[in-house]
């Protein structure tokens, strides 16, 4: 019996729909997402489009600017800065990655933690840590909502994640591990030895793919009905792939993201759903 396939179109349209309702409810206060993007990176500015139509289906509104390539660092900090200071600015998101030549560190220290609703700056991911209200990254983020609205338990259950970036790997460690999850967290990577790496895919309940290597989880690391989940994208012959062999793998789980169509669309949901959260923060947004 093939694995239910996770519709992560499906699950980011309810939630925009629900952040619309609330907004709405509200009265339709002002709750504004930025956008920078600096560079004519033609990916980037499909992903600045894409968040800015989802924005505004969501019911937030929606500033952006662009900078030129050539801008130097100073430019660049100033303009997230400026944004940092204006009240009317819930969030903040510089596309990345920048033109060589820039410090993305250097422009994430001028966002405030409740304006960074990318939750990268140190303090977000801190507070992640702790334990402690603040911005989740949202590719992580988007994970943990898939598995709660496709009901997959997760209390006392065996978790994998391969991948130890700061952007996906180690916050999806936290966010399963912390408490209200309870799930026991192994963290794999790309030095983990292959045969070690069967031995504990086959093993977990719920496996969170993020390591970029195409097609590098086949039927053998998957334990039948565990949920696996593909965050990985890499560029092939035949295309752009996830971490995940998802014809083989599909035979054996119980649930699978596609890819495209699973863990994709839920960032962008995670977006407007930290955006909303950031303008609570603020005290421009009821609670």
């Amino acid at each position: 019996m093939s694995a239910i396939v996770i519709d992560g179109n499906a699950v980011r349209d309810q939630i925009l729909a629900e952040i619309r309702a609330t907004i709405e409810a509200a009265g339709n206060p002002p709750v504004c997402l930025a956008t920078v993007l600096v560079g004519d990176d033609k990916p980037s500015q499909s992903y600045i489009r894409s968040k800015q139509r989802k924005a505004g289906e969501a019911g937030i509104l929606s500033r952006h600017t662009d900078l030129p390539a050539t801008a130097s660092q100073a430019q660049v900090n100033d303009t997230i800065a400026a944004l940092a200071a204006d009240p009317s600015v819930h969030g903040i998101l510089c596309q990345f990655p920048l033109p060589d030549g820039l410090d993305m560190e250097q422009v994430l220290e001028q966002i405030p933690f409740d304006k960074d609703v990318d939750g990268l700056t140190e303090r977000s991911m801190g507070r992640l840590l702790r334990g402690q209200a603040g911005h989740v990254g949202c590719t992580p983020l988007g994970v943990m909502r898939l598995l709660e609205r496709y009901h997959v338990p997760t209390a006392g259950r065996r978790a994998v994640v391969i991948g130890r970036s700061t952007l996906t790997g180690l916050p999806q460690v936290l966010l399963l591990g912390r408490k209200g999850c309870d799930a026991t967290v192994t963290l794999a990577h790309s030095r983990t030895p292959a045969e070690d790496l069967i031995d504990l895919c086959s093993k977990a309940d719920i496996l969170v793919a993020c390591a970029g290597q195409a097609r590098m989880i086949t039927a053998a690391h998957v334990k039948p009905g565990a949920a696996v989940i593909d965050v990985g994208i890499s560029r092939t012959e035949d295309g752009l792939v996830g971490d995940v062999d998802f014809e083989a793998v599909k035979e054996v789980a119980g649930w699978i993201t596609p890819m495209p169509g699973g863990t994709g669309p839920m960032t962008i949901a995670c977006l407007m759903e930290n955006t909303l959260a950031a303008a609570r923060m603020q005290g421009a947004f009821p609670a």
